[in-house]
């Protein structure tokens, strides 16, 4: 079974980002589960997401602590709460930033864990190029395809489509194609993946 995490805060779109991700497996005969974890609902707020994605039926109804991935949408939350527990040693993370990660304070993390994938997309700016407006999550769906494989790039198109219509559908599937091939680019002969 493959788990996911995402964090991020209220009004990002980090429970749509985990349910269209279950979406997308689901339309590829995976058994699928997606749902949330927040304290306030406000705007702004810490938020938590959980997908699971198996090919068999999935029984687990608890949060995910030990995820395989991460998806940060809001790297402000990186250093005010141990986003990165239980993080397998050979997961993956993405981070939606145009910094690097010693510009992120991450280097020591990373030295540490040395087997965790990671990759930086800047997935706010694509969505504000393509969508007008700064919500990351169609993108960061758009670059973990890239990263993971775990589902395809066509998968997730639809999965948008089932959820917005018509150019809302269009421009989130724009910001997601862009971020899948940068990270897709990024990955290129490189040993990152996960």
């Amino acid at each position: 079974m493959f788990q996911l995490r995402i964090h991020g805060r209220g009004g990002q779109g980090v429970v749509t980002a985990a349910e269209m991700l279950s979406v997308a497996g689901f339309l590829e005969g995976k058994h699928t589960q997606a749902f949330p974890s927040f304290g306030s609902e406000r705007m702004g707020a810490p938020v938590m997401a959980f997908c699971r994605i198996d090919d068999k039926e999935i029984r687990l109804r608890e949060p995910v602590m030990a995820p395989d991935a991460l998806i940060i949408q809001d790297t402000t939350l990186l250093h005010q709460v141990n986003l990165f527990e239980g993080l397998s040693e050979r997961g993956c993370l993405l981070i939606n930033s145009t910094r690097n990660m010693s510009e992120l304070g991450l280097d020591d993390f990373f030295t540490a864990h040395p087997g965790i994938g990671v990759m930086a997309v800047p997935a706010s700016q694509l969505a504000l190029e393509h969508v007008g407006r700064p919500l990351p999550n169609a993108a960061l769906l758009g670059g973990f395809a890239a990263m993971t494989g775990i589902i395809q790039f066509d998968s997730v198109a639809a999965a948008i489509e089932e959820k917005f219509k018509g150019k809302i559908a269009t421009s989130n599937i724009a910001a997601a194609r862009a971020a899948f091939a940068m990270v897709d680019s990024a990955l290129q002969g490189a040993a990152a993946s996960c």
